[in-house]
């Protein structure tokens, strides 16, 4: 017997089966469009941009714009990159416009369903960013989709690292932005601390699309963006402690790889008191008085350094410096410092030089930037595995797009073994 939920299921089809059911008169209508749209000259087709910005002052919204746009659009990519947008791709716009994740095969053209959404949310003029997951997609995309929104007036920007604040403050100030999570984030912290309005290089949160959105918005969503300044110098103490965690021995912590995480046992925080008294490094008998806080902090650091850190996997020493290496794309991150004071205890450990100890002056997780925009949208291969954590988190729905060409291949679930046999 089929339960009334597979009944229905099949009478109806799934939720996503309507939603895009219910595009279907608006993909029909853009088709209708095409023959009018493609017999206007290259300024005609410039000039609609003009026209729809006339259009949404004297009240009409971008809803009612939408059909036009994406013919305008579509065409704008045929005269400019020799590629017309299919129908499904047109789908994954409109969800995109929607504030909604388009998931998408790979192959399907994600970064040309983006130039649909991208420009009608131009339209009013408030900002659109484009999030990529690193700086050489940024810099490709701007130029490559470029041509689409130039071709019809549009300004385009991008963010890539090290940038002038000028030439910052310009790519924020036109019409599409390209840029990094990375370089989004620390833009927005920055600001924070700047003194002046006028001083600042963003201009809001207004319509963000972001590429690889799982990556972005669940994998990495924790991860902390920290600026920080120097703090007073305590090269002796990283030293000092650093010579004492040898003489630990394994009974005196308990390793947590998952979470990364280490604690010291009973046996440990008495072995550690009597090292640490031996040392000179404490003064009283208890080692959790107040005047021993921060030397049991580092202490802490200077296991986590040596337990948990390990050179080539998570570091490497690049011209007597500790260079840390990104975990999800392998890269060199350049410049990045580890906070509380695990930097200076890698760097003790690795006897290279040891530089001051910064405090947090801004911070913020990606999970509570991208939650600052007015509307946010994304686009992956593989996001309804997560469909639940990106509704409960960031109010976003996600709608299978099917492919534009029946795929050939069969997508078989995973198989987990518990033995080699």
């Amino acid at each position: 017997m089929l339960g009334m939920g597979k009944i229905a299921k099949k009478l109806f089809g799934t939720a996503n089966d309507r939603y895009l059911k219910g595009l279907a008169p608006r993909i029909k209508a853009i088709n209708e469009l095409e023959p009018e749209i493609s017999a206007l000259s290259d300024d005609q087709l410039l000039g609609k941009t003009a026209e729809f910005r006339a259009r949404l002052e004297k009240g009409d919204t971008l809803d009612s714009l939408l059909v036009e746009a994406f013919a305008v659009v579509r065409e704008a990519a045929v005269r400019t990159l020799g590629q017309r947008h299919y129908d499904v791709q047109l789908i994954g716009g409109i969800v995109l416009h929607e504030g909604q994740i388009s998931e998408m095969k790979t192959g399907e053209g994600k970064t040309l369903v983006s130039t649909l959404a991208g420009y009608l949310n131009a339209l009013p003029a408030k900002g659109v960013h484009i999030v990529t997951v690193n700086d050489y997609l940024a810099s490709r995309d701007s130029e490559w989709m470029g041509q689409v929104y130039r071709f019809l007036g549009l300004s385009v920007g991008c963010i890539i690292p090290n940038i002038p604040d000028e030439m910052r403050k310009a790519a924020y100030m036109c019409d599409v932005t390209y840029a990094t999570n990375n370089e989004l984030g620390f833009d927005y912290l920055r600001d924070n601390m700047k003194f002046h309005p006028d001083a600042m290089a963003q201009r809001g949160q207004s319509f963000a699309i972001v590429d690889e959105v799982d990556s972005i918005l669940i994998d990495e969503a924790r991860t902390p963006l920290i600026i920080s300044g120097p703090t007073e110098d305590k090269s002796d103490l990283y030293v000092s402690v650093d010579k004492i965690i040898p003489e630990l021995e394994d009974g005196d912590y308990e390793l947590d790889e998952k979470s990364r995480s280490i604690t010291l046992t009973e046996e440990g925080m008495e072995n550690l008191e009597v090292i640490l008294k031996k040392a000179g490094l404490i003064e009283s008998e208890n080692m959790y008085d107040f005047g021993n806080v921060a030397v049991v902090h580092h202490v802490n650091q200077a296991l986590k350094a040596h337990k948990l850190f390990k050179a080539e996997k998570d570091y490497i020493i690049k011209d007597n410096e500790i260079v840390l290496i990104d975990e999800f794309t392998g890269r060199m991150m350049d410049g990045r410092r580890l906070s509380e004071g695990l930097h200076q205890a890698i760097e003790a450990k690795e006897g290279v030089d040891i530089k001051t100890e910064n405090q947090t002056l801004a911070s913020v997780t990606f999970q509570n930037y991208f939650r600052l925009y007015e509307k946010l949208s994304g686009m992956t291969g593989t996001a309804s595995t997560e469909a639940s954590e990106f509704g409960d988190i960031y109010g976003l729905g996600v709608i299978e797009i099917p492919t534009h060409v029946d795929i050939s291949r069969k997508d078989d679930h995973d198989e987990i073994y518990r033995t080699s046999d």
